[in-house]
C-alpha cells in the first residue's frame, strides 16, 4: 500500500516522500499517529502542488540536521554511575542517560535518537551513534565512569585505617626488635672487652715466690 509521508519516518523517508509499506502497518500506524495519508490521485496532486514549500522545508531541516552533526561529531559525553566493589555496574547505561548528558552539555537532541542498541554494563569509553535526520547520523564518545556509593567508600576507608593500624604496628615491632638486638649485641661487645682486659692483666701479673726466690740464688 502507498502512503505520502506528512513527516519524517526514520529509516524510511521525510516529508513528501510516497513510500509503500504494509496495510497494516499503514492503518494501524502511520495514518493513525499522522505520519502518513493515502496516497490517491486527489491527495497525489495535492503534494505535487505543495512539492516546493517541502521542499524548502527539507533544505532547513538537512541544514539544521548537519550543523547538530558537526556539533556532536567527536563530541566526548561523561557518565557517571555507581558501582560496586570489583567496578561492576549497578544497573546499567542506557540512551536515555546518555541524551540527558548531552542535553546537559547544551545540546538538545530527541532521546530516540541515540542508538544505542544494547545498554552499556561496564566503564569504559564507547562510540555511540546519533541518528539526526534521514541518513545524517553522527558518533560520539560516551565514557562510563565508576562512583562507589558511600557504603562501600566507608567499608573501604575502614579497611584501609585497619591496613595503615597494622602497618604501624608491624613498624613498631619491628623498631622494638631492632633495639633489643642492638642491646644484645653492645652488652655481648662489653663482655668481651672485660674478657681481653683480664686476660691482659694476667699476662702481665708479678712472678710467684718460688721465681723470686730462684732468681736471688741464681744471682748470688
Amino acid at each position: 500500500m502507498e502512503v505520502i509521508l506528512l513527516k519524517e519516518l526514520r529509516g524510511r523517508g521525510g516529508e513528501g516522500d510516497v513510500i509503500d509499506v504494509s496495510r497494516g502497518f499503514a492503518n494501524n500506524y502511520l495514518l493513525r499517529q499522522g505520519y502518513a495519508i493515502k496516497a490517491t490521485p486527489g491527495n497525489l496532486k495535492q503534494l505535487e502542488e505543495r512539492r516546493k514549500n517541502i521542499e524548502k522545508r527539507e533544505e532547513v531541516r538537512i541544514a539544521n540536521a548537519n550543523e547538530l552533526a558537526e556539533k556532536l561529531n567527536g563530541l566526548t559525553v561523561n557518565v557517571t554511575v555507581q558501582v560496586g566493589e570489583e567496578g561492576q555496574l549497578f544497573g546499567s547505561v542506557t540512551a536515555p542517560m546518555i541524551a540527558d548528558a548531552i542535553v546537559d552539555m547544551g545540546i538538545e537532541i530527541d532521546k530516540r535518537r541515540v542508538e544505542l542498541g544494547k545498554p552499556i554494563k561496564m566503564v569504559g569509553e564507547f562510540p555511540v551513534d546519533v541518528s539526526i535526520y534521514r541518513d545524517i547520523k553522527a558518533t560520539v564518545n560516551v565514557v562510563v565512569a565508576g562512583e562507589q556509593t558511600e557504603a562501600d567508600a566507608a567499608e573501604q576507608a575502614e579497611e584501609a585505617a585497619k591496613a595503615a593500624a597494622e602497618a604501624a604496628g608491624e613498624a613498631v615491632a619491628d623498631a622494638i626488635e631492632a633495639e633489643v638486638e642492638q642491646t644484645a649485641l653492645a652488652e655481648e661487645a662489653a663482655e668481651m672487652l672485660d674478657h681481653n682486659e683480664t686476660a691482659s692483666q694476667g699476662d702481665v701479673a708479678e712472678p710467684s715466690a718460688e721465681a723470686q726466690e730462684e732468681a736471688l740464688e741464681a744471682a748470688e
